[in-house]
C-alpha cells in the first residue's frame, strides 16, 4: 500500500459519529474500509455507520473518548497508520504517538449482519420530536420511552411506566390500526440528534435509521412490551 493511502484526515461527520459511539461503548474495534460499528457492553445497542473516509487497516482503541479529546488539541491533524502498534497524529511540528489496544479485550459487534425478525410498525421521528422527548425525560426524570398504538395513532411517550401517577410527555408521530406498547429505556436512546426512520419488531428489536449520517442503530426493547 502506498504511503499516501496510510495517511488520512477525519471529517466533522465522522468525528461526530465516533463521539456518539464512545457514548455507547468507550472501546472500539475499527475494520479496514469505510464502515464503523460498535455495540454496548450490555449488548442491547448496536450502531453502524458508513463514512466518507477509508481506514487503511484494522485497529482497536480502548479509550475512544481519550483519543477524541487528544484530537481536539489539534486544528487539522493527519492520522498516519504506517506503524502496526500505534497511530501517529501529525500537525505542523507536533507529533502524538497513540498506541492501539489489543483487539481481544474489546467488546465488538458480531460480524454477521443484523436483520429485524419482523417489521411490525414504522414511523418517522423528526429531530425536534427526538430533542423534545429527551429533554422532557431529563426535566421530569422519566426513565422510560414508549411507542404506543391506540385510538388510531402512534404516540411516543416518556414516562415512568412503573408509576401510574408519574408525569408524561407525549408526541403523536403517525397513524396505525394496531394496538401495542413498545417500551425502551431512555438511557438506551443514545443516538445522534436528527430525523429518523424507525421500524419496530414485536420480537423486541428496533431499527433507527438516520439518512443524513448514513447511520443505523439497533436498540433492544424491554421484555414487558406488548403487541396485539
Amino acid at each position: 500500500m502506498k504511503l499516501k493511502e496510510q495517511t488520512m484526515k477525519l471529517s466533522d461527520n465522522t468525528l461526530a459519529i465516533l463521539k456518539n459511539f464512545a457514548g455507547i461503548n468507550n472501546s472500539i474495534l475499527v475494520k479496514q474500509g469505510n464502515k464503523l460499528r460498535t455495540i454496548s457492553v450490555a449488548k442491547n445497542i448496536l450502531a453502524e455507520a458508513e463514512i466518507l473516509e477509508e481506514f487503511p487497516r484494522d485497529f482497536a482503541m480502548y479509550d475512544l473518548n481519550q483519543f477524541l479529546n487528544g484530537l481536539s488539541l489539534h486544528q487539522d491533524p493527519d492520522l498516519d497508520f504506517q506503524q502496526d502498534s500505534y497511530l501517529s497524529i501529525k500537525e505542523g511540528k507536533r507529533r502524538v504517538k497513540y498506541f492501539f489496544a489489543d483487539p481481544n479485550v474489546i467488546i465488538a459487534p458480531p460480524e454477521k449482519e443484523i436483520n429485524l425478525p419482523s417489521k411490525d410498525i414504522c414511523f418517522q421521528m423528526d429531530s425536534v420530536t427526538l430533542e423534545k422527548l429527551l429533554k422532557a425525560a431529563a426535566v421530569y426524570q422519566l426513565p422510560d420511552l414508549s411507542a404506543i398504538g391506540e385510538a388510531g395513532v402512534i404516540k411516543l411517550v416518556v414516562r415512568d411506566k412503573k408509576n401510574d401517577t408519574s408525569n408524561e410527555y407525549a408526541i403523536v408521530v403517525g397513524d396505525t390500526d394496531k394496538e401495542f406498547t413498545f417500551n425502551f429505556k431512555v438511557e438506551n436512546i443514545k443516538i445522534i440528534p436528527g430525523p429518523y426512520d424507525v421500524v419496530v419488531s414485536s420480537k423486541l428489536l428496533s431499527q433507527f435509521t438516520n439518512s443524513k449520517y448514513n447511520l443505523t442503530y439497533y436498540i433492544a426493547l424491554e421484555p414487558d412490551s406488548d403487541f396485539s
